[in-house]
């Protein structure tokens, strides 16, 4: 498997994730959010954004925002279970490249 297929199965669950965040707390700003993430993690998977790491970067950024909000709220669901998905997503690509 290659590091760009690790990048469009993440981006799968990120919009899935959004998703169920509207379906289920009314959260528009989850579905916004994980739209516009997955538009740049998918720019970056197609090569678009014109610099090899930039769905690590992007990654990185994710990491943060969750890390950051599971901090907050201290609940496993959504923010530390796509803590620990981001980082795996993360650690995984770069043990590929």
């Amino acid at each position: 498997m290659k590091p760009v297929a690790i990048l469009w199965i993440y981006i799968v669950l990120l919009l899935v994730g959004g998703i169920m965040g509207y379906v289920k707390a009314k959260s528009t700003i989850s579905l916004v959010m994980s739209l516009v993430f997955a538009a740049l993690l998918a720019a970056a998977a197609m090569g678009w954004l014109g610099w090899a790491y930039a769905g690590d970067v992007l990654l990185i950024a994710l990491v943060i925002v969750f890390a950051k909000r599971f901090q907050k709220t201290r609940k496993l669901m959504p923010a530390g279970v796509m803590t620990l998905v981001t980082i795996a997503a993360l650690l995984v690509r770069l043990m590929m490249a």
